[in-house]
């Protein structure tokens, strides 16, 4: 009797809209590592018995560890395919939250922070993976989405943050944190396919080392301008060092057959105008994230305070990061009907309109939740038109670097932002009595405004300058990434 194989059945495919949730989610939970201490930074020095300056490290650790990692992740996801990279970023975040919630001391904690900072390499994979795993008409809209989450994450993550911190152990924070990590990595796996993205090349490893070295250098000495002094030797050093590091970094990739990243496409002028835009957009959204919720927070003696805890704050803010996602199909729309260099245009533009309302409607919390909603919808609509703008400027296998490289500089941005935002914090202040600590006086947070509204329309005015047509050979290249999803 003869004998018959059967091949077994093939997997059902996952449904396009499932992956794209899944992307999403894990974008949001590596997103959340932004803000995740904030509601704590306060009480570190006591729950860490350190130092306030070596407990500030807690929150910089994070922002380092994803600028080391974006643009590093998303040329290993150009190589090795952008689904183990995924895979690898849940891992990590992971590994980073259990040592966090592990810690009683600091120095393990910056080491658990860096950790869930290196995570925020998914997000630029996560977006340069889409067109190869959606039907093209659901692309736009899908990354528009996935965008939006980095701005979404730091939103929600504060009054999550702040929740957990009040109700619960401190340490609880992380072990949430863990939990979400380890969902995200298990439904990565299962559900994200992977396709046979990658492209043969070797890993440039001193690239790689040399792009961390000036990045810390350079963030580090931004963030700890105001701590150090904007004119003292260690943040001269740090700055000047960095930025010395970058340069012969830059020889160095220009040199390179198979460089991390390709400066000559990173410098064409579609892509370096929208890096320029990412940098002044970051800026805009880091501004209200910080200025508000202690505009809030002050208390109500002072005149202009508005005597909110930091979880009613942290309340306050999220409804502005809900906008961040529920603009995405409107950006989408944009896109397809206007193109993404207006889109981005426009979302720059309604970022500095949120921030001059803000500046006539300072009286009263829910005046600033509508302020803040409208500076985060123009967040939603830049955020998602940026890496469109990157997608259709840099050959296929250099998606990924190509996205992380455009994430650094929103991070950049932040960085900025937050130094500026304190330097104008401190630069008008008033005493309540005698002896307390000097507080920010309205005036110091009308020029905070004023500068987030001024990076923003220059940051628009950037974007219309930036070609809206493709180059031929790119096009080609992306028309056929697009036909094999």
């Amino acid at each position: 009797m003869p004998t018959t194989s059967e091949t077994p059945p093939a997997p059902a495919p996952v449904k396009p809209q499932l992956i794209v949730a899944v992307l999403c989610f894990g974008a949001l939970s590596a997103a959340l590592m932004q803000t995740l201490v904030l509601p704590i930074q306060i009480e570190l020095p006591q729950l860490l018995h350190a130092s306030a300056s070596d407990t500030s490290w807690v929150v910089t650790a994070t922002l380092l560890g994803g600028a080391v990692a974006m643009p590093v992740a998303g040329r290993l996801g150009d190589i090795i395919g952008k689904q183990r990279v995924l895979v690898g970023s849940s891992v990590i975040l992971v590994a980073g939250s259990v040592v966090c919630a592990l810690s009683t001391s600091v120095w393990p904690m910056i080491g658990g922070r860096f950790l869930q900072g290196i995570a925020m390499g998914f997000i630029p994979v996560a977006i340069s993976l889409v067109r190869e795993v959606v039907p093209a008409h659901m692309a736009s809209t899908a990354i528009a989405t996935l965008s939006a989450t980095m701005g979404v994450g730091g939103a929600i993550g504060l009054p999550l943050a702040a929740w957990i911190a009040q109700d619960y152990n401190w340490h609880t924070l992380f072990w949430v944190s863990a939990a979400l990590a380890a969902l995200m990595a298990l439904s990565t796996a299962l559900l994200v396919p992977h396709v046979a993205d990658g492209h043969p090349a070797s890993i440039d490893m001193v690239g790689a080392v040399g792009l961390a070295i000036g990045l810390v250098a350079v963030l580090v000495g931004i963030s700890k301008g105001n701590d150090w002094g904007w004119a003292s030797a260690n943040t001269l050093v740090t700055v000047i060092g960095g930025v010395i590091v970058l340069l012969l970094w830059g020889v160095y990739e220009l040199r390179r057959s198979e460089p991390l990243v390709d400066l000559r496409t990173t410098a064409r002028r579609p892509v370096l105008l929208t890096n320029l835009a990412a940098m002044l957009i970051g800026f805009g959204m880091m501004a209200q994230a910080i200025v508000i919720p202690q505009l809030l927070e002050m208390p109500e003696v002072t005149g202009y305070g508005l005597g909110q805890s930091i979880l009613q704050a942290g309340l306050w803010m999220a409804p502005a990061g809900l906008m961040m996602m529920l603009l995405a199909p409107v950006s989408s729309k944009l896109m397809t009907t206007i193109g993404p260099r207006l889109t981005l245009a426009i979302g720059a533009a309604v970022i500095g309109i949120g921030y001059l309302m803000a500046l006539f409607m300072m009286g009263s919390a829910w005046e600033l939740l509508i302020a803040s909603c409208v500076s985060s919808a123009g967040v939603g609509i830049g955020y998602a038109a940026m890496p469109t703008l990157i997608l259709e400027n840099v050959p296929a296998a250099e998606a990924g670097a190509g996205v992380g490289i455009n994430t650094v500089m929103r991070s950049i941005g932040t960085t900025i932002a937050g130094a500026v935002m304190a330097s104008l914090l401190t630069s008008q202040t008033i005493t309540l009595k005698p002896g307390t600590p000097a507080i920010p006086s309205v005036d110091a947070f009308k020029m905070c405004f004023l500068a987030g509204a001024l990076a923003a329309f220059i940051g628009g005015a950037i974007a219309l300058t930036i070609s809206g047509r493709r180059p031929k050979a790119q096009t080609a290249t992306g028309d056929l990434a697009l036909a094999e999803a």
